[in-house]
């Protein structure tokens, strides 16, 4: 029992249960976590096609095997959803060096995109692509997502969508034009200044939840003009010249008639 007391009180025995209890947590993290990098299953003549395209259009910036160079990220573990993502909305290729990458017409067509997004998915293991179902606004639950957005989006994206600006030249873009797939594999992948919404952070029915918001926004407002949807700037600065002017016009009425 002495050697057994002895042993217990050692003075490295907090070191190795430490390591247990890591070692523990960990194991149960990897096993109950939810995953979102997932590689999609593709096709090896669509994995060759994309690699074709990529080495004529991408190459230059983001390496032969996209590896990345000197200021332009890797693509390597990044996904399929922010392939789509990037390439669908026009943002890459980047027409030119800005604060940050522009929507724009896409220069791919439907089946090139697929056929990049699943060249860069086989090279690690990223978010995949959502479906249909995923994205679809009818089934999402919308003021569950008004109560999410204005939680995580809001401070950039304004309370409706309506974009905002950022510093050094950024921007958060409206949302009303974007659609449902995209505006998931935004929060999904977390492009140019937006931070990243794993589904440890928002899940799967949340992030439509949020879609479904997003989509409700479109159909305008109920009370009149929205007056772009600015909240209290646009709004007080109309209060501001009609009332300030209406005030005006009263004084030179009075004037007018007392002299």
């Amino acid at each position: 029992m002495k050697a057994l007391a002895a042993r217990r009180h050692h003075r490295l025995a907090p070191v190795v249960l430490l390591l247990l209890a890591l070692l523990t947590t960990g194991g149960v993290y990897a096993a109950l976590a939810p995953s979102t990098a997932n590689a999609e299953t593709v096709s090896t003549a669509d994995i060759e096609t994309g690699k074709k395209l990529f080495q004529a259009n991408c190459a230059t910036c983001h390496g032969a095997n996209a590896e990345g160079t000197d200021g332009v990220p890797s693509l390597v573990g990044v996904g399929a959803a922010a392939v789509d993502f990037q390439v669908s909305t026009g943002r890459m290729p980047m027409q030119m060096n800005g604060p940050q990458a522009e929507a724009k017409p896409p220069q791919f067509d439907a089946e090139q995109t697929a056929a990049l997004s699943a060249y860069v998915s086989s090279l690690g293991a990223g978010p995949a692509i959502p479906t249909d179902e995923q994205v679809d606004a009818s089934q999402g639950d919308a003021s569950n997502g008004m109560a999410l957005f204005r939680t995580n989006c809001a401070m950039c994206h304004n309370a409706v969508g309506a974009g905002g600006a950022l510093s050094e030249g950024k921007f958060a873009p409206a949302l009303w034009e974007t659609s449902e797939r995209n505006i998931y594999q935004a929060m999904l992948t977390g492009p140019q200044s937006m931070p990243v919404f794993n589904d440890a952070n928002i899940t799967p029915d949340e992030k439509r939840d949020i879609v479904s918001f997003l989509v409700e926004q479109r159909e305008g407002s109920a009370g009149g003009n929205a007056l772009g949807a600015l909240g209290p700037v646009s709004e007080g600065l109309w209060a501001f010249v009609i009332g300030l002017g209406l005030l005006i016009g009263a004084a030179v009425w009075i004037g007018a008639k007392s002299s």
